[in-house]
């Protein structure tokens, strides 16, 4: 007997939803979120657009949940395997590790590069929920790298006159500069001269 109780439903349901957004996520890495159409899904899925469209109801909660997503594949990437380390300096340099990682070996889910540099790029000049969700994002997450640096002068590995906020903004542009280098030129050199840019900027 075929079991058709609510709770495989919502489980089938559940898991028919997942590859959606993990495709939505690749095409749009490549595309950008405007690139991201309903009728290009449905075709690489083998779905109707009415059945891709009825887990979203829109294209914009099938953006918002792309990026939601991509933050989930991005914490358990570059987070998740430095945060038992001691705070600071340790876990500053770990955390540097796994985010160049991350953007070199994550293709199967971002094909065309970081996703949250292609949706910045994207939408820094437009207004709406799409551009205030990558907002917050990148905002938590340049306030977490602050964190690290501030704790690192507290515990006198960093000078005391260091700018946290200085340094989380050049950081930032250090890997915007890894991702380009990466996808762009294909360059075999950029992870190296990363390190490097990294070093110059811990070091003031």
């Amino acid at each position: 007997m075929v079991d058709m109780s609510p709770r495989k439903s919502a489980v089938e349901a559940r898991g028919t939803r997942d590859r959606i957004v993990a495709r939505g996520m690749a095409l749009a890495s490549v595309d950008g979120l405007e690139g991201l159409t309903i009728g290009r899904l449905a075709a690489d899925l083998g779905m109707s657009k009415a059945g891709v469209l009825g887990h979203f109801g829109t294209k914009q909660a099938l953006q918002l949940a792309a990026l939601r997503t991509a933050s989930e594949v991005f914490t358990r990437t570059v987070w998740r395997p430095v945060e038992h380390l001691e705070p600071g300096l340790t876990r500053l340099r770990a955390l540097f590790g796994t985010w160049a990682d991350y953007l070199e070996t994550e293709r199967d889910s971002f094909p065309g590069g970081c996703l949250f540099t292609t949706a910045s790029i994207e939408f820094d000049a437009r207004g709406g929920p799409v551009r205030d969700f990558v907002a917050r994002l990148f905002t938590a997450w340049r306030r977490r790298l602050a964190g690290e640096v501030r704790t690192a002068v507290a515990h006198g590995d960093l000078p005391a006159d260091t700018d946290p906020e200085q340094v989380a903004f050049e950081v930032f542009g250090v890997f915007f500069a890894l991702n380009q280098e990466i996808h762009l030129f294909g360059a075999a050199d950029a992870v190296a001269r990363t390190r490097r840019a990294l070093d110059r900027v811990l070091a003031g």
